[in-house]
């Protein structure tokens, strides 16, 4: 009784609270997971750098499978979440707790068939992402122990996300946070210390995924306010994967599509030497580290959209995404003008050793960091889409910045304007990517208005 009690609670806690207290509420913890992970992705980097370039660089090749293996989970966790979500909005406990348990269990099935196959064939894999000679020694050292974790990995992602779905975001947090500082301790220890070298990053990070899956899952099994993963549960039916796979798809999509785009950009890169693959590896983790503060605070906003989306409160689903917009554009404007005129020191961090890994970052981080603004727009636009249902036009535009910008951008410019055209392939994408986003969204919001329109305010 006072589980029901507790969820009802929390029911009407994400369709009553003002969404200016809300969203924030849930984005801290949210923001603190995402700069935690990130700051140990970059710990990796950081501590492998100091090797040298073609270890700096076989980060940057395996980051494509990581990638990977991170789409498979977050579109399983992303997925199920949303559908969480909109259950638990509908007040429908059973099949919340049905996709939970699916989600989690096929995540596990799916990474142990990754970390058999992946390690049977570690060099070709290794050679595939785009290691060169000088890169494959490294790159294999690092891969194998990434393939290891990779079951961990997976339901690690897909236990936050529904945690968060939940509205229980402080819980994700312990069990990632934990994670990411055991890391970082680790990184010097088995890299310097042990003398691993690229191995012992890795065999950091395995670790540290290994103790956040213990915690994330004594969060999720062992209160009261949060669904179980139970192996009775498990309904992989065609219904219930077509039900998480259409709320997956973006996260998916956006997340595999980044892992190829990262593989052409490796390729692309290696005819101008490993300190191409070095720079840009860098460059891409820093992105990713600013842009984790977004998709942290976006997060808290899901769960918030897809309750009241389910509740019929298209209100408050539209009250809340203006909201996020403002402040997700005022966010990054502002780490974008607070870091740009850092960018050369950024660089010069990670590989103080080599001028031309140094030039190559500097101006990829420049460029990219001015877009950071529509960045901004296109993520609030991708999470709408996504927390509501509208999986096709969320997938169009996740994979518009990675996939169906980046790719031709990458394959088209570097043959024309050299190292200029790496460095400024992103920028175009994400120019490209904002105009598709606000063409999608305008017909979203029309939908919205009318359906919000239809139901009437609540009195």
């Amino acid at each position: 009784m006072g589980k029901i009690k507790t969820q009802e609670e929390k029911y009407r806690q994400m369709i009553e609270t003002p969404v200016s207290k809300l969203i924030p509420g849930l984005a801290v913890p949210t923001i603190i997971s995402m700069l935690v992970t990130s700051i140990y992705n970059m710990a990796d980097t950081f501590f492998v750098s100091q090797i040298g370039t073609s270890a700096s660089g076989a980060v940057g090749v395996i980051f494509s499978a990581m990638a990977m293996i991170q789409a498979l989970g977050f579109g399983l966790g992303m997925g199920s979440g949303n559908y969480i979500s909109r259950s638990l909005g509908n007040k429908n406990m059973g099949e919340a707790g049905k996709a939970a348990s699916t989600a989690f269990f096929t995540a596990m099935l799916l990474g142990i068939v990754i970390a058999v196959a992946g390690n049977v064939f570690l060099r070709p894999l290794v050679v595939f992402l785009g290691a060169t000679k000088t890169i494959v020694p490294f790159a294999e050292d690092y891969a194998k122990y990434i393939l290891m974790a990779a079951p961990f990995m997976m339901c690690s992602f897909v236990m936050n996300n529904i945690l968060r779905a939940q509205g229980n975001a402080m819980y994700a947090m312990v069990g990632i946070t934990a994670g990411g500082i055991l890391n970082m301790i680790l990184d010097p220890i088995f890299i310097f210390g042990m003398g691993l070298g690229t191995a012992g990053a890795a065999l950091a990070t395995g670790l540290s995924q290994i103790i956040s899956f213990l915690i994330l899952l004594f969060q999720s099994n062992l209160r009261n306010d949060c669904l179980s993963f139970r192996f009775r549960d498990f309904a992989p039916s065609f219904k219930m994967y077509g039900k998480i796979f259409h709320a997956g798809l973006p996260s998916f999509a956006r997340q595999s599509i980044a892992s190829i785009s990262v593989i052409i950009l490796n390729v692309a890169a290696g005819p101008f030497g490993d300190a191409a693959i070095a720079a840009m590896s860098i460059v891409n983790r820093f992105m990713l580290f600013i842009n984790s503060t977004l998709i942290g605070f976006g997060q808290g906003f899901q769960p918030v959209c897809g309750f009241n989306f389910g509740a019929r409160r298209y209100d408050r689903v539209l009250e809340a995404y203006w909201f996020c917009v403002k402040v997700a554009v005022i966010l990054l404007t502002t780490l974008g003008v607070v870091f740009i005129g850092f960018s050369r020191g950024i660089i010069t961090l990670f590989r103080r050793e080599d001028l031309e890994v140094i030039e190559i970052g500097t101006l990829a981080l420049r460029v990219q960091l001015l877009t950071l603004p529509i960045q901004a727009w296109v993520t609030m636009v991708n999470m709408l889409s996504q927390s509501i249902g509208y999986g096709f036009r969320s997938a169009l535009v996740s994979i518009g910045r990675q996939g169906i910008f980046l790719i031709p951008a990458l394959l088209i410019m570097p043959p024309v304007w050299g190292i200029l055209g790496i460095q400024m392939a992103q920028p175009v994408a994400d120019v490209c990517t904002f105009v598709l986003a606000c063409v999608v969204v305008k017909g979203i919001l029309k939908e919205l208005n009318d359906m919000r329109d239809a139901v009437g305010k609540p009195a």
